[in-house]
């Protein structure tokens, strides 16, 4: 048995950390803590960055966090700022020698990185300014501070059609700084409030709960409110600290917690920075494409594999208001699970976009079980990129989101099933040997060759590399969904039908590929991969494969699709035509999803084990199309959550 260490507001780092004399920060605990202990924290703010020193030795030998039951314990990126000095009208000015900062300035510390596009032409900064909880904008000089529409050129940068905004057209509350080699400024807006008397904030700290240092493993945080931290944009190619994460370790547990207000990324379980930092960027030698390729090849050298990174468990957290990213990584997303969690509202202040922004956004998740998440009004909400083999995204709940899913360029097998896509924009396809099976798609789907990049592909259930490939598109199985139309023209992108062209069987493949002759690599891009598509339902203007038999096309039949979130809970609501119940469906296993061509891969379990998909949204089993066993001709109400 380890010790119990406590920690208290009302405590002092002198003391024994007992429950009588319990320490005053996590810190303090955090630096003695060894495998088998558990810091148990109590009522109150903690503003500190936790740094543990050490991991537990094994899963059985965690060093456990959490707080203390029935207590809400928070631990901020902030402090509380009470030194404001009026300057003019409702504008404030608060003035901290640099040391403050203790060697991190996220005022001068700008969002900077690969494959960030927005905004151009000026620098947004990892500061933020709060009050009463809700952080403010960035302006873009003294001047600015006094016009409540100054993100109003911003924003405009992105329709209605591509990105949600949150709270078009509301007053923002603004804040500006300069920085000289002494001193910070710091300029806000309060409109009319005091910030002397009210609670406000500013962000000082990169992090709330990271190590400083790789392989610090088997570690349990659990139950802690967590927010207000100046974390750096976290694209593939870089380091990707995160308000929490593991920092390039293994088997880390985070569950029941409340994350937010993150600058960029929430949960980090990404990759370290020896592998690459921000080098297309920095650099401009080389695309990003190429950084990221080598970063995958020196992060082999340091040992990433199962035996020393990922292996995560990432559950049951509220996730909410980050900038960039609710969950992300890359490389140490491998071999984990993510799962029960509520991501919303993710990545739409925007005061910066670019290519790594989505709910949850990994790279290389080999293995990985995303499963039973609410990801709703986010930029994008569940985003699988490079190498994401043997992944599974299973019994999610998606809407509200400027696209539901998206697979990219990733070479299979991996696995969508009872899935819940409700957003207009259900799904970007840029990969190929994925396995789409049983989920409910109301929205349009788009694919894509991807011919311009190889990406790696491995050895099953394994970080070893066993080649790299473009996508050629297809290869993929489409059985037993629900696609609805939306009566509109998108319709042409709801359904199969863009698979019409692909043949039906590898056979039928290799056939065509001969009749071209002997050349090699040209003729395999000129014949579409193999789709196979079966038992799916076609409601109100979603288009089949013209090759697809056995399905339940009904193209006028109105489904009335909604997905209406109260505070009773999320319910969906969707009509069937007649004889809906008498299309039953044997459910797929291993054996009838086979093998994807370029990995010469099966569809299996993480560990190898035969893969049924025999039970639907809820964990009921099931013999009929779609995610959902209680379906019935006519209309159908069900609350999902």
């Amino acid at each position: 048995m380890g010790k119990n260490y406590h920690v208290s507001k009302t405590g002092s780092d002198q003391n024994t950390g007992s429950e009588k004399c319990p320490f005053l920060t996590i810190g303090k605990a955090a630096g003695i803590a060894v495998a088998g202990d558990s810091v148990i924290v109590h009522e109150g703010v903690y503003r500190e960055w936790v740094k543990p020193a050490r991991g537990g030795s094994s899963n059985a030998r965690r060093i456990t966090y959490s707080a203390a039951e029935g207590e809400h314990v928070e631990i901020k990126g902030s402090e509380r700022i009470q030194g404001w000095e009026n300057v003019e009208g409702t504008i404030w000015k608060a003035v901290f020698e640099n040391q403050f900062f203790q060697g991190y300035n996220p005022y001068e510390e700008t969002v900077f990185g690969d494959w960030l596009l927005l905004p151009e032409g000026r620098c947004v900064h990892l500061g933020d300014v709060y009050l009463n909880g809700s952080s403010f904008y960035e302006a873009e000089s003294y001047e600015a501070l006094k016009s409540p529409e100054i993100r109003t050129e911003i924003l405009d940068n992105w329709t209605a059609e591509t990105v949600p905004v949150k709270n078009p057209g509301q007053t923002k509350y603004l804040w500006f700084s300069e920085v000289s080699h002494e001193r910070t400024t710091i300029y806000a807006n309060f409109h009319g409030a005091d910030p002397n008397a009210e609670m406000a904030e500013i962000n000082v700290r990169k992090c709330c709960f990271y190590p400083d240092k790789a392989g610090v493993d088997y570690i349990t945080v659990r139950g802690f409110e967590m927010s207000q931290a100046a974390t750096p944009w976290a694209p593939p190619t870089a380091d990707q600290p995160g308000l929490i994460g593991p920092n390039w370790s293994k088997g880390w547990i985070i569950e029941g917690c409340v994350i937010h207000d993150s600058k960029c990324g929430g949960i980090s379980i990404g990759k370290e920075i020896s592998t690459g930092n921000n080098y297309r960027t920095a650099r401009g030698d080389k695309p990003g494409y190429q950084y990221q390729l080598e970063s995958v090849f020196a992060a082999r050298k340091i040992g990433w594999g199962k035996e020393k990174i990922g292996s995560h468990i990432i559950r049951g957290n509220t996730i909410y208001d980050c900038g960039q990213n609710g969950i992300v990584g890359h490389l140490g997303c491998a071999f984990c699970e993510i799962a029960e969690n509520h991501i919303y509202d993710i990545a739409l202040k925007r005061e910066f976009y670019g290519h790594e922004i989505a709910g949850i956004k990994l790279h290389a998740a080999i293995d990985t079980h995303i499963h039973k998440n609410h990801v709703h009004d986010c930029s994008l909400g569940i985003w699988l990129d490079w190498q994401a083999q043997g992944a599974r995204v299973s019994r999610n709940l998606c809407h509200d989101n400027n696209r539901d899913l998206y697979m990219e360029v990733t070479h299979g097998p991996f696995l969508v099933d009872n899935n819940i896509f409700a957003s207009r924009y259900a799904m970007d396809n840029r990969a190929q040997g994925g396995a789409y099976v049983r989920n409910l798609f109301a929205g349009k789907i788009l694919h894509e060759k991807i011919l311009n990049r190889a990406t790696p592909y491995h050895l099953p259930h394994s970080a070893d590399v066993a080649g790299y490939a473009m996508v050629y598109g297809a290869d993929d199985r489409f059985f037993q969904n629900i696609f609805v139309g939306s009566g509109t023209s998108d319709d042409n992108f709801v359904g199969t039908k863009a698979y019409s062209d692909c043949p039906t069987s590898l056979e039928e493949y290799i056939s065509l590929v001969r009749a071209l002759g002997n050349e090699d690599l040209a003729i395999f891009e000129k014949v579409e991969q193999p789709a196979y598509i079966a038992e799916n339902v076609y409601l109100n203007g979603a288009k089949a494969s013209e090759k697809e038999t056995g399905r339940l096309d009904t193209p006028d039949f109105d489904a009335g699709f909604s997905i209406e979130a109260t505070e009773q809970g999320v319910f969906l609501s969707i009509a069937l035509p007649e004889g809906f119940e008498g299309f039953s469906c044997r459910p797929h296993d291993t054996a009838s999803l086979g093998r994807v061509r370029i990995v010469d891969a099966d569809f299996e379990n993480p560990d190898g084990t035969p893969l049924f998909i025999d039970t639907d949204f809820f964990g009921t089993p099931s013999d009929l199309a779609g995610p959902l066993a209680c379906l019935k001709s006519g209309s159908n109400r069900i609350q999902l959550l």
